[in-house]
């Protein structure tokens, strides 16, 4: 996103708009249409955007510029809000709780951690065992951890390191100096990762030449979790407590149904299912967001056979 923003094809101004998104990550990354909106939807409905003026910020809270009347809506916290979008056991994100409310910035000394479990090389069993390796840091540092079901879009992210960044000049391969650049970071003299001044497109930078559809991130997502799988739920209020999740979908924790069809539906009824906010107002209600999502996401998920979730 933030390279999307620094290269202008969203907004540089931190604001973005549900068309903004769907045409910048097909543009750009060569998302399958259906996945980029999927994705964008996410970001507004479980992202604390706003369903009415599809505006979403991709930062900090930006109410007076995102909704459509900031005094009903309460605040619509963007990209940052906490456990919507944004989850615990982030690549190179802090958790909210073990980062004093600081889930947002980048955490150099993670993107190191990153580096070294995949070897400089940020394939699919290198980031797997990251993942896993996230996974159990937050199990024993953070009291609130929590990893629902929402947190299975943590695996695809972490596949559009190989799938969406790497450069067709370079075959394709997602090296350090490709991911590197997308994540604005670069070593010093000692070895160590530092900040540059922005997250950018590397030069000389060819996308993948096919689009990248919702199966196949869905075939990503189990086979990543699939390669060194983990619980769904939380932790209950003290280090190493969690719980495993009893919902649909979960059984003590464990995916009942880890195919990518299952998944994608399981995705599908969290996303147009709705959230509900801390602080959300009376107009963005589980309902409303239910409705947004379904009117996006038309009758794609339908069709494969994926039940309609109950708030629609």
């Amino acid at each position: 996103m933030n390279a999307l923003a620094n290269h202008n094809f969203l907004a540089h101004d931190g604001v973005t708009t549900f068309d903004e998104l769907v045409n910048a990550q097909q543009n750009v990354y060569n998302v399958g249409y259906a996945l980029a909106v999927a994705l964008a939807v996410a970001g507004i409905a479980t992202g604390d955007g706003d369903i009415v003026t599809e505006k979403l910020s991709i930062g900090c809270d930006a109410t007076t510029r995102t909704s459509v009347e900031p005094t009903l809506s309460g605040p619509e916290y963007g990209l940052d809000g906490h456990n919507r979008f944004e989850a615990d056991a982030s690549l190179t994100r802090d958790d909210y709780f073990t980062g004093d409310g600081d889930n947002f910035s980048f955490n150099t000394t993670l993107f190191g951690e990153m580096a070294k479990a995949t070897n400089n090389n940020f394939d699919l069993a290198g980031l797997s065992a990251y993942r896993a390796q996230r996974w159990q840091e937050s199990v024993s540092s953070n009291p609130n951890f929590s990893f629902g079901p929402l947190t299975l879009l943590l695996y695809g992210a972490a596949s559009f390191l190989y799938e969406l960044m790497p450069s067709g000049t370079t075959g394709y391969a997602p090296d350090l100096a490709t991911i590197s650049s997308f994540f604005g970071v670069e070593q010093d003299s000692a070895g160590n990762f530092v900040k540059t001044s922005g997250e950018r497109i590397p030069d000389n930078w060819v996308n993948r030449a096919t689009p990248y559809t919702d199966t196949d991130v869905n075939v990503q997502i189990v086979s990543m979790y699939a390669l060194n799988p983990v619980l769904f739920g939380g932790n209950t209020g003290a280090v190493n407590s969690f719980d495993g999740l009893n919902t649909d979908g979960f059984e003590d924790g464990k995916l009942v149904n880890a195919t990518p069809q299952g998944v994608l539906c399981l995705l599908y009824q969290t996303i147009a299912g709705g959230f509900a906010s801390d602080t959300a107002g009376i107009l963005n209600p589980v309902a409303g967001a239910a409705a947004f999502a379904a009117s996006k996401l038309g009758s794609a998920y339908d069709n494969l056979g994926c039940s309609l979730p109950l708030t629609k």
